[in-house]
């Protein structure tokens, strides 16, 4: 039975543009706010190791001037209606983010929509872009847990997009010029596939006319597709990496292995299972163990990333070196429990109830709600996902909870990264 209270096909009007960008729009007078949420299909998947952290590039310069204002008007502008706009890159998309007061609506559209069709990347500011993206950079090098998540994708995703980072490294910032920003956003941000969520106390028909109003005309002919996204192998053994900090007090480990994509039928399956992994209560049965019970850890949990392509499962845990031995050791025998132990029916309901539980909250803000509405969007899940999620979820049982982890889960083939003194 689908439940009504929330957001469906009845309440989310989705419209697509000519042009090829799909506008779903969410009327809720709560509050006199308005969140836009949205991609466009330009991303880290169209970079080669050379070009690693071009596409975030790109994104964290279209603020930085446009064809209508430079940097300074177009910060005055959002400060004089306190309003925010921000935008990100990842592998597949680029994400922006948008929030004011409802009255403001037209001029933050306005201004996203030059940043997004007409960034003119200012040579000067393009510098100031790099320098922050080098300084980033500089302390990612110093620090434990970027380092492990750093090492850890390299490892995991040999020659695969998903073992490159997205911001780049030290020896690729510097050769990016300005031209190969304008070059990239040329290439690849356009309409076509672009989504955008309005969530806020706007009238959706009049929401659909001051979007087409700034976006309805936007064409890029030349728009490029993302390149396909390669499969991922696990890997055939355990394999550590480590980096070696020796000025550093505490060691991070990440271990992990490729997970299902955000489309997979079991996807909900396995997301439950993790959530009992290192998810609920003092961070899942990890949590319990590695951090409650033997005190091996400051922090330990589990994550399931899902998303559009095979982004990992993986286990984190920051411990005193001498504790690294055993807090892996730990973590791979609640993945061996997992697989091997059907889940107890009270652990299941206890992990059932927490996640229906909740989606109310997530859903009580504006900014939650368009996040959501625009995933469901991008991953194709259907405008009824979230008044079908509850049912969906009270049907797992302890046996598809076993499978998931049996089918997406190894102790031995996987990936070890640990980052911290020698």
């Amino acid at each position: 039975m689908l439940d009504r209270r929330y957001p469906g096909p009845e309440t989310i009007r989705r419209t697509t543009l000519p042009n090829g960008i799909t506008v779903l729009v969410y009327e809720n007078f709560a509050s006199q706010s308005v969140v836009m949420e949205g991609v466009v299909r330009a991303g880290a998947l169209a970079e080669s190791r050379q070009w690693a952290g071009l596409s975030n590039f790109t994104a964290v310069s279209l603020m930085r001037g446009t064809e209508k204002r430079d940097f300074a008007q177009i910060y005055e502008e959002l400060e004089s209606i306190g309003a925010d706009l921000g935008f990100s890159s990842g592998t597949h998309t680029t994400g922006f983010s948008a929030h004011c007061l409802a009255e403001d609506m037209d001029l933050l559209l306005d201004l996203m929509a030059q940043s997004l069709r007409r960034p003119t990347f200012p040579e000067n500011q393009v510098e100031q872009v790099r320098g922050q993206i080098m300084t980033g950079l500089a302390m990612r090098a110093n620090d434990t847990r970027r380092m492990a998540n750093l090492i850890f994708n390299e490892a995991l995703y040999p020659e695969h997009p998903y073992g490159r980072s997205t911001s780049g490294y030290l020896d690729t910032i510097p050769a990016i010029s300005r031209d190969d920003l304008a070059d990239f956003h040329a290439r690849y941000y356009g309409p076509s596939g672009m989504i955008l969520a309005v969530v806020g106390a706007v009238k959706a028909e009049e929401a659909l006319e001051k979007v087409t109003a700034v976006f309805g005309d936007w064409q890029n002919p030349n728009q490029q597709p993302l390149p396909p996204m390669p499969d991922a192998v696990r890997p055939a053994e355990l394999r550590r990496v480590t980096h070696a900090m020796p000025d550093k007090i505490q060691s991070d480990i990440i271990l992990g292995l490729p997970g299902p994509l955000r489309s997979a039928p079991d996807y909900l399956d396995a997301s439950l299972m993790n959530t009992i992994l290192g998810v609920f209560g003092m961070m899942g049965r990890i949590g319990q163990t590695v951090r409650e019970e033997q005190g091996l850890a400051y922090y330990a949990y589990s994550r399931l990333q899902g998303g559009l392509g095979p982004a990992p499962w993986s286990a984190s845990a920051g411990v005193a070196p001498q504790n690294v031995a055993q807090a892996i050791a730990s973590i791979r025998a609640e993945i061996t429990k997992i697989q091997n132990e059907p889940v107890s029916a009270e652990e299941l309901a206890d992990s059932i109830a927490f996640r229906t539980g909740s989606l109310p909250v997530s859903l009580e803000t504006n900014s939650g709600l368009a996040g959501v509405i625009a995933d469901m969007e991008l991953y194709d899940l259907g405008l009824d996902f979230l008044q079908r999620f509850p049912d969906m979820m009270r049907a797992i049982t302890a046996e598809r909870i076993q499978a998931a982890a049996q089918k997406y889960l190894s102790a031995e083939q996987m990936v070890v990264a640990v980052a911290g003194p020698d």
